[in-house]
């Protein structure tokens, strides 16, 4: 009898599931929407740690970085000495402007030299064409990948070059990309210009003699040993080279590229956490209101199974089995469209990052616990629900629910002045007599709405970014940076030259903060009195005044060192004199990319005990002759490099935009079935309750129209309450996003738009219009024969 008994309720779980397939994939989905985000966002978060761990390894990437002025190569030995030091690659390191055939805007590049050896032992390359340059060749470069794809660069192409002030010709001999230049930028840029910015490596002794360094160095990259702290082996690189003009050793952590890479993966953690959390309590939402009214349809299903013998515990693993088998449809679901979008995904992480090979990588102990969370969650979402049909007693189960009180209701008193239709005035009594299920109704078609809002929000904050940051805050066409400070004056010249319609100096510095224990690397930027090119703006975008005194600090970078307005910041400066300063922050400034400290140029060249300098000019352009302007800059000695306002927006869109637009689209996406999910399960439920006494108004002379309209009227109420809701409930969601999304490099602001609010508004009744029609469809197929035969 066990064995019958367990195959008549396979045989009825069979069935419902296959009578409710529709309900049940919809929940399916909702749930196979948020193990999608999360798988998604695991397998790029795995590949990526993976991909990046084995490239560092292969490739020997350095623990410990030090540029400095000069420094004699016998010093190497000292460094080698150094306990804890394992590996050691001194190298030369400069500056080059180019000329790439076929394109006019100014070009510069970063110099590197590679030993006679080959390969350095820190910082290896990973050749994708042709070889390394040999040591007796001062013409033959190796240059990184990015810059040759920009430029359509191939092996044996020449390139024209500036080196210290002087013009040779070089032979592309090698295609290569490096661990430490994944993410690479221009002087005086903040994002990615592969066109105007590239790596060359050069021969250690071609770059040596036009760098005038023969027997010297200038930079130094080190790899320690993992049992030594890498800050013991910091402060005595600092001891050992303070003499020769070093910026001071910093660790791979403050390492540029490696820290944006850290943060890009930190983004896909936090989002693997975030977005599955969202779906899943909209999923045990769902379920909770599909088993419970299940249920509740099932009194007389469950007391004749009670009366033929089946326990408490067979019907709760009866339903529990009904529970899970939605979960595990949206499981599969979620876990194939998870790992396909994941590789989608990784695809353009690949590209962007210029790994070798992308290792695709997803623990399987992540993906049995994304299963285990799954289930539980949906088995708690039905949990009560379950619990009830276990513990009804079969008289009671037997008998019909108690009728609900007839009367007036609440809401009928306040709309009294209304005079209701007997339809209207039923949808009114019916959302009015059951206000526990009718607020449940309202948040699940809130959830849904908010999910949308938080799918779209991101891109009206893209659109502020790009408009506060290339429309507001930067105005200048071409961002100049020089080689070596340069008196004022000289801006006049510039001033001067065809083309140029306005200039304005600033002065920039590498320095370190310290508060405490708190330490940040960054740029100190001296912004003259009264600019009128770059500004610096405050949280509500209105500009801020550069104080006379004091730094201007970012709000990222004010929370990271647990400063506050009218505190004392040491600022040590990395280069010149290496001055030590004790200075006051005399504000808070907002940045969406970058962070940085801000101070006037007058006082900031006194503080650095300096005259009246810059060594970044600003310029506004004459449009017709903006090559004029190019070609004079090229052929300018003292100009490191050059960043181009334009270039910039076009980056941001081809890389950050890129990669974190289409997360978002994916997101909004998912969010849009998702609604559909909730809005359909509102529609269908309520027919599945109210069937018996719509058929039955059909009988008493009720028209179809007017019995669609009692059900359909009371999903409209429904949406008009609970989109509201959703907008409330999204800017919430949207706001716990943006806060787990926070990097050095971006900052998404909180943009919600009404057209955000609009578009969230269309989905949901959108959606409400398409689950409208299939009720409606089956309003028709009522069975009012069987009406008649329903035992009361």
């Amino acid at each position: 009898m066990p064995g019958f008994r367990t195959s008549v309720l396979h045989t009825k779980l069979r069935r419902e599931l296959w009578q409710m397939r529709g309900q049940m994939l919809a929940i399916a989905l909702v749930i196979a929407g948020g193990i999608a985000v999360c798988l998604m966002s695991l397998v790029n978060y795995s590949s990526l740690s993976a991909t990046r761990s084995q490239y560092y390894q292969q490739h020997q990437f350095a623990d410990v970085f030090v540029s400095l002025k000069r420094a004699p190569r016998h010093l190497l030995q000292q460094v080698t000495q150094i306990p804890g030091v394992t590996r050691v690659s001194g190298r030369v390191e400069g500056g080059a402007k180019l000329e790439v055939a076929g394109f006019d805007d100014p070009v510069s590049a970063h110099l590197v030299s590679v030993p006679e050896t080959g390969q350095p032992e820190v910082n290896q390359l990973y050749l994708r064409h042709g070889r390394l340059p040999e040591i007796s060749r001062s013409d033959e470069v190796t240059i990184i990948g990015s810059f040759a794809d920009a430029h359509g660069l191939q092996l044996d192409d020449q390139l024209n070059a500036i080196i210290n002030g002087r013009r040779q010709t070089l032979t592309i001999v090698g295609i290569a990309e490096s661990p430490e230049f994944i993410y690479v930028i221009p002087p005086g840029g903040m994002l990615p210009d592969y066109q105007r910015f590239g790596v060359l490596w050069m021969s250690q002794a071609g770059l040596a003699a036009a760098m005038d360094m023969k027997g010297a160095f200038n930079s130094l990259v080190l790899q320690t040993a993992p049992n030594r702290p890498v800050e013991d082996v910091i402060d005595q690189l600092d001891r050992l080279l303070e003499r020769y003009g070093t910026t001071g050793a910093y660790a791979r952590a403050d390492q540029f590229s490696h820290r944006f890479l850290s943060d890009e993966l930190e983004q896909l953690k936090a989002m693997a956490i975030i977005f599955p959390a969202i779906f899943m309590g909209v999923a045990m939402f769902l379920l909770n209101v599909v088993v419970g009214r299940l249920i509740s349809t099932q009194r007389e299903v469950i007391a004749v199974l009670k009366a033929f013998g089946y326990s408490n515990r067979q019907i709760g693993w009866h339903y529990s089995q009904l529970v899970l088998s939605i979960a595990l449809a949206g499981l599969l679901i979620g876990t194939l469209a998870g790992l396909w979008l994941g590789r989608m995904l990784g695809g353009l992480y690949i590209e962007y990052y210029r790994f070798p090979e992308l290792l695709f990588r997803i623990s399987p102990l992540w993906v049995l616990a994304l299963a285990f969370v799954s289930l539980s969650a949906a088995w708690l979402g039905g949990w009560r629900s379950i619990r009830q049909a276990a513990s009804l007693p079969p008289a009671e189960a037997m008998q019909p629910e108690a009728p609900a009180r007839y009367q007036v209701t609440l809401p009928e008193r306040w709309l009294s002045w209304v005079r209701f239709q007997q339809p209207s005035r039923m949808i009114v009594r019916q959302l009015a007599r059951r206000p526990g299920r009718t607020a449940l109704s309202i948040a699940g078609i809130a959830m849904a709405t908010a999910i949308v809002v938080v799918g779209n929000f991101q891109f009206s904050s893209v659109s502020l970014m790009v408009h506060t940051q290339f429309g507001r805050v930067q105005q200048q066409d071409l961002t100049v940076t020089l080689t070596d400070p340069v008196n004022q004056s000289a801006l006049y010249a510039m001033a001067r030259q065809p083309g140029v319609l306005y200039t304005e100096g600033r002065r920039q510095v590498a320095i370190e903060l310290v508060n405490g224990h708190r330490r940040w690397r960054t740029a100190l930027t001296g912004i003259p009195e009264h600019a009128e090119l770059q500004f610096v703006v405050d949280k509500n975008l209105n500009t801020v005044s550069i104080p006379p005194v004091g730094l201007l600090l970012t709000d990222y970078l004010a929370v990271a060192l647990n400063i506050s307005p009218g505190d004392q910041v040491q600022v040590r400066v990395l280069d010149g004199q290496r001055l030590s300063l004790q200075l006051p922050v005399a504000g808070i400034s907002s940045e969406f990319l970058g962070v940085g400290a801000y101070m006037s140029l007058a006082a900031m060249n006194q503080a650095l005990r300096e005259g009246p300098v810059v060594n970044q000019v600003l310029l506004n352009l004459d449009p017709d002759l903006v090559d004029t302007v190019y070609r004079d800059l090229r052929n300018t000695p003292r100009v490191l490099g050059t960043a181009l306002r334009q270039a910039m927006l076009d980056s941001f869109f081809e890389t950050l935009a890129s990669t974190f637009l289409t997360y978002t689209f994916i997101i909004s996406l998912l969010g849009g079935i998702i609604a559909f999910g909730v809005i359909y399960n509102t529609a269908r439920i309520s027919l599945a309750e109210r069937g018996r006494d719509l058929a039955s108004l059909r009988v008493l002379g009720y028209s179809h129209n007017e019995v669609s309209h009692i059900l359909l009227g009371e999903l409209a109420i429904l949406l008009i309450l609970g989109i509201p809701l959703g907008w409330g409930i999204g800017f919430g969601l949207a706001n716990l996003v943006i806060t787990a999304l926070q990097t050095e490099l971006y900052r998404v602001p909180l943009v919600i738009t009404g057209k955000t609010l609009a578009l969230a508004a269309n989905v949901v009744v959108a959606s409400a219009l398409l689950s409208g029609f299939i009720t409606w469809l089956r309003l028709r197929k009522l069975d009012l024969v069987a009406v008649l035969k329903t035992r009361e």
